[in-house]
């Protein structure tokens, strides 16, 4: 017999034997489950997840929540009143409206319904919009007021940072983050316009923040609400690739802006009333934390275990949603909602986003 012959013999026995086994375990399987239907009560639905994979839980927990809808009744009857099209990403985060000018002149219904839609999606995304930096800038205040950045090329208008990627610049901003949690009152949010797209790659990713809040181990969910870091903006001091700035110059800044600020790890929402998981892995001391209850630090190793842990949870596929860019593409989202991450697959090819960051308040936890 050849060898062909025998492996194919071999084969044949190995998915008899496969097919017989699959056929015994379902049926040993489903005994199994009815004597424990018959003997006790069905389990708890968080009691189905075990701690290391509660993603599947933390959408069902943050869908639930929006009503078991992408979004209200009353949003989509309005979006239909102004003849504008959803287009959703994810199951509980992203929307792209369609058939709207963000260059014309908006009511104030208009703009309250794009406030609305960023409040239930955490995420809203445009198209064509071709703005220029003027308008970017009017666009922006229409939600509030607007926050400089101060450590990156502004724009002809101070307001506008330039984000600027290419042949000498390869992209940087591919970690999960929520912008300028050094600031004691961090951006409510970030609204980008696309300039230059790449001919591939250059998508930003959206994770949300709600729905990672819930998904955690249920210990660590209990405790995140009393748990406390501090944030500062070390890593625009220079160091690495960067010229190390003049000692008086970072002595000034940190004058100027405070240089360490405390944040909780889990933040309520100060319009929808949800807790979020609020982090930077970036800005955050990872040896930080403190417990609010015993107003004492943890021990580093313990601070830096749970920070470890955190930081992974936004990384999950369930919590994600993707936005492509397209030149005149804008995007806006609300940091503390989401966490996003700039894919930097792109280079040496160019990619320039031109953003504005809408004020926002101090962080803070209230569950009550």
């Amino acid at each position: 017999m050849s060898a062909s012959a025998g492996s194919t013999a071999e084969k044949r026995d190995y998915n008899e034997h496969a097919i017989r086994t699959a056929e015994k375990l379902t049926a040993a399987r489903k005994a199994a489950a009815t004597r424990a239907w018959q003997s006790s009560p069905p389990p708890a639905r968080e009691d189905l997840f075990n701690d290391g994979n509660r993603s599947g839980l933390g959408v069902a927990l943050e869908y639930e929540a929006m009503g078991n809808q992408p979004v209200s009744d009353d949003l989509q009857s309005r979006a239909d009143a102004f003849r504008y099209r959803y287009e959703h990403l994810g199951t509980t985060i992203g929307t792209i409206i369609h058939d709207i000018d963000l260059k014309s002149d908006l009511s104030e219904e208009q703009v309250k319904f794009i406030r609305d839609t960023l409040l239930e999606r955490k995420i809203i995304g445009f198209r064509d919009q071709h703005m220029s930096e003027e308008q970017q800038v009017n666009f922006g205040r229409m939600f509030g007021d607007l926050d400089a950045f101060p450590f990156g090329p502004p724009g002809d208008n101070p307001y506008i940072l330039e984000i600027r990627h290419g042949k000498q610049s390869p992209g940087t901003e591919n970690s999960w983050h929520t912008d300028v949690t050094w600031m004691e009152e961090p951006s409510l949010g970030s609204i980008a316009q696309c300039i230059k797209v790449p001919p591939h790659g250059g998508d930003t990713l959206f994770s949300d923040s709600h729905a990672c809040y819930q998904g955690l181990p249920p210990a660590l969910r209990e405790r995140l609400p009393y748990l406390h870091g501090i944030n500062d903006y070390r890593v625009f001091m220079g160091g690495g690739l960067r010229s190390k700035l003049p000692d008086e110059l970072v002595d000034q800044i940190k004058q100027d802006i405070p240089f360490g600020v405390d944040h909780p790890l889990c933040r309520t929402h100060p319009e929808t009333g949800k807790p979020s998981l609020f982090i930077h892995g970036g800005f955050l001391r990872h040896e930080s934390l403190y417990d609010t209850r015993k107003g004492k630090a943890l021990p580093e190793d313990e601070s830096r275990d749970i920070v470890r842990l955190l930081l992974l949870q936004h990384n999950r596929p369930e919590y994600i949603c993707r936005f492509q860019w397209e030149e005149g593409s804008v995007a806006f989202w609300d940091n503390r909602a989401v966490q996003h991450y700039a894919a930097s697959d792109y280079f040496p090819h160019a990619r320039v986003l031109r953003r504005v960051t809408v004020s926002g308040d101090r962080p803070f936890c209230d569950l009550t």
